[in-house]
Formats: C-alpha cells, sequence, structure tokens
C-alpha cells in the first residue's frame, strides 16, 4: 500500500521538546512493518493559532486529490490524529478525501475500527483535539492580557529595543544604538521640516542602520515608529492602553508633536522650498483659492537639472470655467512690481503736500484708480 507520511509540531510544542523527527521515525517504523510505500513526506511547523494559513496542509490536501490515482495512494500516515486535525473542519476534509479520493487516515498511536463505532471515536477524538486548541488560545490570550496589564510587552519588542531573556526584572531595555536612532527620528520630524523621505535621508547621511539587510529606513518603518505609543511607556492590548514598565524613549509632549504634524495641524513650519509667494498671500480672483507653489526639476541631457518654479491655484476641482491659472514665477513678480507701480505719488501731489497754499483747494488731486 502506498502512503503519505504528514508530521507537524506547532511553535509551542518546540519549545517544550517536542519534534518533527521522532514523528517521522515512529511513522516511518509503522510503515515499514506493515510493509507500506512511503511516497512522499510532508513536514511543517506552524502556528497554532486561529486563523493561520496552514499553507503546507492545504499542499499536501491539493497534492493528494491530483495524484491519489495515478500514485495509487490509499492512505496519509501520522502520528497521532491531533498532528492532521487541529479542528472539526480538518476532520470533515479528511473525510471527504477518503470519500471522493480513496485516501484514508492511518495512525501510529491512534487506531479507529470499521463502522459506526470507529467514525464515532474518529470524531470524539476530533472533537477532543478542537477542544484542546481552542483551549489552549484561551489560555495563552489570558496569559498575553495579564503580561499586558503588568505592563510588559507579549511579544517581540520594537525598533529600538532588545529583549533580555536573562533579566526577569526588565526583559525590555533600550537598543544601546538604535534607540538613538529613534531619538533622532523624533527629533527630525518634530520639527516639521522633514517629510518621511527626507527622514529615512537624513538618518541614512547621520549613519543610523534599521535593519543589517535593509540598511536604510524606509517610510513604513518611519510611520510605525512615529505612531507606536510603546516609545512613550505605553503597552496597546485589544483597543486598551497600558502603563508599561520599560524605560521610555521619547517624552509624551515630543510624541504629541509628532502626531499634530503627522495629522496636518501643524502650519507653523517653514517649508524646505522657498515658495515666498504661496501660503494665502495671493489669491485666485475667480474662486478665492489661495495661490501656491510648486517647483519642477528637469534633468538635462549633459546630466545637470534645470529647476523651474509656477504659481497656480490651489483649488483641485474647479468649475468648468475655471480658466487656467498657472503663473511663472518671474513673470509672476514682475506682474506684482507693475502693480504696485501704478501706486507711486505724482509730482504735483507731493508739492502740494509740501505747499501749504494749495491745502484745502480744489487742486487737490485724487487718487489714481489702480488695483487693490
Amino acid at each position: 500500500m502506498n502512503v503519505v507520511i504528514w508530521a507537524r509540531v506547532s511553535s509551542r510544542e518546540q519549545r517544550e521538546g517536542y519534534s518533527i523527527d521522532a514523528q517521522l521515525r515512529a511513522t516511518r517504523e509503522r510503515a515499514q512493518k506493515n510493509g507500506w510505500t512511503i511516497i512522499r513526506e510532508f513536514l511543517v511547523a506552524e502556528s497554532a493559532k486561529r486563523g493561520a494559513e496552514r499553507c503546507v496542509f492545504n499542499q499536501m490536501v491539493d497534492w493528494v486529490k491530483a495524484n491519489a490515482k495515478r500514485e495509487n495512494l490509499r492512505a496519509i500516515l501520522s502520528h497521532k490524529l491531533d498532528r492532521v486535525c487541529r479542528n472539526m473542519r480538518d476532520a470533515v476534509r479528511m473525510q471527504e478525501l477518503e470519500d471522493k479520493n480513496g485516501v484514508s487516515l492511518a495512525f501510529v498511536d491512534n487506531q479507529f475500527g470499521p463502522g459506526p463505532a470507529g467514525a464515532l471515536s474518529f470524531n470524539v477524538m476530533a472533537a477532543v483535539a478542537q477542544y484542546y486548541s481552542d483551549n489552549l488560545r484561551t489560555e495563552v490570550l489570558k496569559g498575553i492580557d495579564e503580561r499586558a496589564k503588568q505592563g510588559w510587552q507579549h511579544s517581540r519588542a520594537p525598533y529600538g529595543y532588545l529583549n533580555v531573556k536573562e533579566d526577569r526584572n526588565e526583559p525590555i531595555k533600550p537598543h544601546p544604538e538604535k534607540s538613538k536612532a529613534v531619538i533622532r527620528l523624533f527629533e527630525l520630524y518634530s520639527s516639521g521640516q522633514y517629510t518621511f523621505d527626507l527622514v529615512c535621508e537624513k538618518l541614512h547621511d547621520e549613519g543610523f542602520t534599521y535593519q543589517k539587510t535593509h540598511p536604510k529606513f524606509h517610510r513604513t518603518a518611519v510611520s510605525y515608529i512615529l505612531n507606536n505609543r510603546f516609545y512613550v511607556g505605553e503597552i496597546q492590548r485589544g483597543g486598551t492602553h497600558y502603563q508599561g514598565r520599560h524605560q521610555p524613549l521619547i517624552d509624551r509632549a515630543t510624541f504629541l508633536v509628532c502626531q499634530d504634524v503627522l495629522n496636518g495641524k501643524n502650519r507653523r513650519a517653514k517649508p524646505l522650498v522657498l515658495m515666498p509667494l504661496s501660503g494665502g498671500l495671493l489669491t485666485c480672483r475667480h474662486c478665492g483659492s489661495s495661490i501656491t507653489g510648486e517647483r519642477i526639476k528637469r534633468k538635462l541631457k549633459g546630466g545637470g537639472v534645470r529647476v523651474h518654479d509656477y504659481y497656480r491655484c490651489a483649488n483641485n476641482h474647479p468649475e468648468d470655467d475655471h480658466p487656467s491659472v498657472r503663473w511663472r514665477a518671474d513673470d509672476l513678480e514682475d506682474a506684482i512690481v507693475a502693480d504696485l507701480a501704478s501706486f507711486k505719488l505724482s509730482r504735483c501731489r507731493v508739492r502740494l503736500r509740501t505747499s501749504p497754499a494749495c491745502i484745502g483747494t480744489s487742486a487737490w488731486p485724487r487718487p489714481s484708480a489702480g488695483p487693490r
């Protein structure tokens, strides 16, 4: 009889001393004792958490369905039932595999006889396996919640910290080098003068390293760090924030300033690109929107870069009859100078101001009607 071997351990079982090698040894001995031929072996160490993708298990099921007839497969051999079926849904899939493809389950420790009694025993054991999985999940979540309430992170410490298993009193400590990068990142961004990309460039230029495989910071990492309240001494669990017992790297005032910058509430930052006529100084005569500036850089064939400054209407959803409002910076400055020139006082007006004899007479000239 041709069989396929399936062996599985969860991450927690690995820590408790279970191994795939022991399962393989037992299943191979069972196959050799019964004279079965092993066609293929599927091995996996996966998380047992609910909703986790059982990628290798799904691959095994698909492979068995596709090759059952060609390879003359008759059984999937495993150490125990709970190695294959973690819940009732897996049990149903295995029963369908037997009904449609003729591939049944065989075990080293669990034996199920034929008929209704064997099916009942199988279903009971599958229900017990699901109970064990659900109960284990409940206990793990309970431990995670309790650890958060005590002020400690339940998982791997974020960037800037390191896990210290040897120290039970302080299992999470600031990293001697990466913590400086976090502090510098918040300093730069809180100034309001840096975008994510500029922060990444600045940290790289100053010699800070994100990871060995990716030395340069990237936008996703910067966003995660700036939004993580762990750096101000808080731990988030299930929508609730707990006061952590680890050492904070950032003071709350700096963190809140960064949140204002992220949310666009900080309008006092000086722009890195000097566009003095933007920011509401001028408005569009047609719709009343502010005139904003934009800088366009074009690469030259010779290798240089030519910079063009433009001013345009900031209305991104104009009406159909809205004209195109786009000025070159030099042309707009010339227009402003020409408009201001119309406000010059005439010589006659100057003489009238200096000559008392003209005061109160009809010779006083009226000001010209120039643009306001």
